[in-house]
This record gives structure tokens, C-alpha cells and sequence, in this order.
């Protein structure tokens, strides 16, 4: 499986020569929101969103002391937007109150965060500080499984990071969880994927 996985990375590698975040962010504490106001809502909405949101509340104390009832007003188009606006609402004002403003570069810590789950931090940690974990979304779950790395239609996000972890080198996780992103996009989607034309059909 190893030498399977490290075939599959060169040719990511080869195909996506960089691997950015899906998720447009200049400061920590905005890739923070902007990760959780994708929940349910795809990546190009978010940065549709966030903006407009930035722009109106320009730090993380701005976003504290908002009502959530003004918040929602830029949050509503991401869905779910009442807890998603109340969430970011608390974080900030725990960002500021008990981080000083600065994103934390722990697990332990970010779990505290309201809406923070591993998937989040994992992110947070890969691109803020280089040290993340598998990013187990939904893109990340379908093609890992359909490559054979677990039993296919394994939805448990934990699970799928245990799993992968151990096959996967800690500088390489980050920008795998990127250009799996990618390729899930524009080849390996979930209805209809294009195998005709996919550079790793041979090792699906």
C-alpha cells in the first residue's frame, strides 16, 4: 500500500504543482471562520462571503462585538447561518479574550474553539503552522476509499484520518489534503468521476 500511496502523491504532485488552500485568507483568525463557514456550503460561496464579511468587521474584536443578528446578514448565503454566525461570534471573543487575537497551534487548544472539530483543526495546523493531520473531508474520504486505502464508502472522518496518517509523511499531508481537493473537483467527483481521462485510474 505504501509504495501505492507514494505513486499516488508524485503524480498529484506532477499534476497540481501547487497546492493552495481552497480557501481565500489573509490573517489566521479569517481561515479560522472561513473553514467553518464551509460546512455544508461549497468553497467558492465562502469566498464570495468572506469579503464582504472581512471588510465590514476588520478584526477579530470588530467580529466579537457584533450582534449575531448583523453577522447572519453576511453569513445567511454559507446556510446553517444562525449557528455558524453565533459560532463566530464566541470564537472570536475567546480568540481575543483568551488567545490574544492569534490562532493557537495546538489541537488540545483549537478543540476548544465552538464549531472546531479535528477536520478543522487539522486544517488550521496544516496551513497556519505546517504541522497538521489529514484533512478528512468529503472530497478526501470518497477518493481515498475509492483508491483503495479503506473499505470504499467509509464516511467516518476519524477513522479515515487514523488510517491515512500513518501512510502519509508529515510534510507531504498538508498539500496532499490540497491537491486531493483539486482532483476531486475537476476528475474524481462523486457522480459521474472522469476514469477515461484520470492519470491514476491504473491504481484505482
Amino acid at each position: 500500500m505504501q509504495e501505492k500511496v507514494n505513486a499516488i502523491i508524485d503524480i498529484l504532485k506532477d499534476r497540481y504543482k501547487d497546492a493552495p488552500c481552497a480557501l481565500h485568507y489573509k490573517k489566521d483568525y479569517e481561515l479560522m471562520i472561513a473553514v467553518r463557514l464551509s460546512a455544508q456550503c461549497t468553497d467558492a460561496r465562502v469566498n464570495l462571503v468572506t469579503p464582504k464579511l472581512f471588510a465590514a468587521y476588520p478584526t477579530p474584536e470588530a467580529i466579537a462585538a457584533a450582534s449575531v443578528e448583523e453577522l447572519e446578514e453576511y453569513i445567511r448565503p454559507c446556510g446553517l447561518y444562525h449557528v455558524k454566525s453565533q459560532n463566530t461570534k464566541d470564537a472570536c471573543a475567546m480568540l481575543v479574550s483568551e488567545y490574544n487575537g492569534t490562532v493557537p497551534d495546538t489541537m488540545e487548544e483549537l478543540l476548544k474553539f465552538p464549531g472546531v472539530g479535528r477536520k478543522v483543526a487539522n486544517l488550521l495546523l496544516g496551513d497556519l503552522y505546517q504541522k497538521g493531520g489529514v484533512v478528512a473531508d468529503t472530497h478526501c474520504m470518497r477518493i481515498c476509499g475509492r483508491f483503495g486505502m479503506y473499505r470504499e464508502g467509509l464516511k467516518d472522518p476519524v477513522q479515515v484520518e487514523r488510517i491515512l496518517t500513518p501512510l502519509l509523511e508529515q510534510k507531504e499531508i498538508c498539500d496532499f489534503c490540497h491537491r486531493i481537493v483539486q482532483f476531486g473537483r475537476d476528475t474524481c467527483t462523486a457522480r459521474n468521476p472522469k476514469c477515461g481521462e484520470c492519470p491514476i485510474a491504473h491504481l484505482c
